[in-house]
């Protein structure tokens, strides 16, 4: 059978700036054999009727193009991969291109994928390879399915000559993005039939009609590189809600990750701000919805017509309203300003957002914030400029610290009863304002509290009764000053997660739903007390789960629980080691399957980037971060003892011998 490819629909790319470093990128094609063979488009490989992508590269006034191929309909049963498109700069743009007359079924559907991934207003030339029905009801925004590559396009050939050929997608599903474009981790095989009709000219009856896609998939349908170029994750911020037993502290807010176009949105056409501006007023994610509160109303809405918020020459920020927002009062308009002022940090790339105003619908100035107003806010509202010290447990597992800024520095033990008349621990956990340590004692039943202050004494707080080895974990404080670590029988494969309020009131056990056969091997509590991250032995194998800490008590009777356990990293087979790094981030050690030990960042729901891979270490056992991202990691290696790895530079051995490193918290 002949190939011949020409005018096909393939995706273009125009780019502001530097282009993808790949120059004219061949899709290629059919090779045109016939018989049972496989079919791909996306290869480099040459043969007869190799296919074309068209790329245009704007650089100044020059102007590059390359000429487009398309495949003949295939006569037996056929796989056609739709690779995904290169990495280009994130000022590139990709525009797509319609469907030639008289296009085959498999250059429809093959095209229609590759407008899937364009920047086109309202993705119109998508909606082109769709029928007129299926093009007005199809709905881009419902979900975003994210495959591992690109979509696979199978074809089924027609038994009979009356029959059309059946065409589907497929590949291995990653997650999903939900109507909120919060990121759902839901790996799984995925197959979506397409349904194929040629679509009448009126005006024309002796003309057969083009083929159209009549049942196209829900929503968009992404390999992972065309997702990471397009999204961006971003955090937006909501107020702790369920603080049950301490209704009279400052509310702190909490990281609800979501993903936004890296450019203009094609179904809204908001800029990227304002896409996380309309993102935070839609209201927190279903995930953490039950946890937080929004100040603004659940009708809030941007300004009409506004669908660009630029940033002013000093960094501010002006955010026009709606009606609907208009009479709130001042206290309310200020925990609003809060909240964009801490979403829309991560979108100032180059320098920090120093104020955010919000105006109302006839430009009236609701309220300011500024950024140094907004610090209460913060989950570390009460220490003043962070951590002071890093901590481990020094070859005698005694409790030392040492400065973070001082290479060559000495740790010195630790002042008060934990560092004193040698006494030896198996971990230990500082809380956030450096004012009272924890330790595990050495025999690992027994866990031990008392003030970093010199002449002080510790107190038992708890002791196991379990017979397995070392039954207790390393404890953890969160930024309510409250105490957390598990009791573990790792005989019975079973463990207890427990609570002492302020590190001193007898610990009171906290249910866990969703732990199914697992345990608690170890776990660390975010600052905001808001979620917590479970290292959960299942099945002789560690994995990383995150947790809702939900409380509804009182002072007196307080009941806290820890539900919607969902994984953080579940591209890892196994993980050994981890700790929040950032609002809604964590650093990890682990593997994937049939792979080697890495340690890198992922999110809290589960999403990961190439950018979030870390140089590595030798044999790691433990890994520590403080959540600002300007203070180094902190790692215990096996063959390198407690290292530390400063931004932008190697890892750094600080002492030969010493485990269990850690900042507070």
């Amino acid at each position: 059978m002949s190939t011949n490819r020409t005018g096909g629909a393939r995706a273009g790319a125009a780019a502001e700036g530097a282009d993808d470093g790949r120059g004219n990128g061949v899709v290629g094609g059919v090779d045109g054999t016939s018989g049972g063979g496989t079919r791909r488009s996306g290869g480099r490989g040459s043969g007869r009727g190799r296919g074309r992508r068209a790329t245009v590269l704007m650089t100044g006034a020059a102007v590059l193009l390359t000429a487009v191929g398309c495949g003949s309909m295939p006569d037996d049963g056929d796989v056609r991969e739709v690779k995904a498109s290169p990495r280009f700069d994130s000022q590139v743009r990709v525009y797509s291109v319609p469907p030639r007359p008289g296009a085959r079924p498999e250059e429809i559907v093959e095209g229609f994928v590759e407008a899937m991934t364009s920047d086109d207003p309202g993705f119109d030339t998508a909606r082109k390879y769709l029928t007129k029905g299926a093009a007005k009801d199809w709905d881009p925004s419902e979900v975003t399915t994210v495959l591992a590559a690109g979509p696979t396009q199978k074809v089924t050939p027609a038994q009979h000559s009356s029959e059309t050929p059946s065409y589907a997608l497929s590949g291995k599903q990653v997650a999903y993005l939900d109507k909120q474009n919060a990121y759902r981790s839901a790996p799984e095989p995925y197959s979506k039939a397409l349904g194929l009709v040629r679509e009448k000219n009126p005006d024309n009856k002796q003309d057969p009609g083009e083929w159209r896609i009549d049942a196209p998939p829900k929503g968009l349908v992404l390999g992972e590189s065309d997702f990471q170029r397009i999204f961006r994750s971003v955090n937006k911020y909501y107020f702790a809600s369920n603080r049950g037993d301490d209704d009279s502290a400052q509310p702190w807010l909490v990281a609800d990750p979501v993903y936004v176009r890296k450019r203009t949105d094609p179904q809204t056409r908001l800029d990227p701000v304002a896409q996380a501006v309309k993102a935070l007023m839609d209201g927190p994610s279903s995930w953490l919805k039950s946890v937080v509160s929004s100040g603004f109303p659940s009708d809030a809405t941007l300004k009409g017509g506004v669908k660009t918020l630029a940033f002013g020459d000093n960094n501010s920020l002006t955010v026009p309203l709606g009606d609907k927002a208009a009479n709130v009062n001042r206290k309310r308009c200020t925990d609003m300003a809060a909240q964009l002022l801490f979403t829309l940090r991560e979108l100032t790339t180059t320098s920090r957002i120093q104020e955010v105003e919000i105006q109302s619908e006839d430009a009236t100035s609701l309220c300011r914030l500024t950024e140094a107003q907004s610090d209460r806010y913060a989950p570390h509202s009460g220490i003043a400029a962070g951590p002071v010290h890093q901590y481990f447990l020094n070859s005698k597992h005694r409790l030392v610290q040492m400065r973070e800024q001082e290479d060559g520095e000495e740790a010195q033990v630790v002042p008060g009863a934990l560092g004193a008349n040698g006494l030896r621990l198996k971990s230990a956990g500082v809380s956030r304002d450096e004012r009272d340590a924890a330790g595990v004692a050495e025999d690992g039943r027994r866990m031990l509290v008392a003030p970093l202050l010199a002449g002080s004494e510790y107190s038992a707080l708890y002791r196991s009764d379990h017979g397995s080895k070392e039954p207790l974990s390393a404890p953890s404080w969160d930024g309510r000053g409250d105490l957390w670590f598990a009791d573990r029988d790792r005989d019975r494969k079973t463990s207890k997660l427990l609570r002492s309020v302020g590190g001193t009131e007898p610990p009171q056990e906290v249910k866990v739903h969703g732990l199914g056969d697992g345990y608690v091997d170890s776990l660390r509590v975010s600052a905001d007390g808001v979620r917590i991250a479970l290292l959960v032995v299942e099945k002789d194998r560690k994995t990383l789960k995150v947790g809702r800490v939900e409380h509804r008590g009182t002072r007196e009777k307080p009941e806290v629980e820890v539900g919607g356990l969902r994984p953080a990293a579940p591209q890892m087979e196994e993980v050994t080691a981890m700790s929040w790094a950032g609002h809604s981030r964590l650093v990890v050690v682990g593997r994937e399957a049939g792979g080697v030990q890495q340690m890198r960042y992922v999110q809290t729901d589960g999403s990961t980037s190439a950018a979030g891979l870390l140089p590595g270490a030798n044999q790691v056992t433990a890994v520590a971060s403080a959540d600002s991202e300007h203070l180094p990691l902190l790692a215990q290696s096996q063959e390198d003892g407690i290292v530390r790895l400063p931004p932008g530079a190697n890892w750094k051995t600080v002492v030969q011998k010493g485990s269990m490193p850690f900042y507070p918290g």
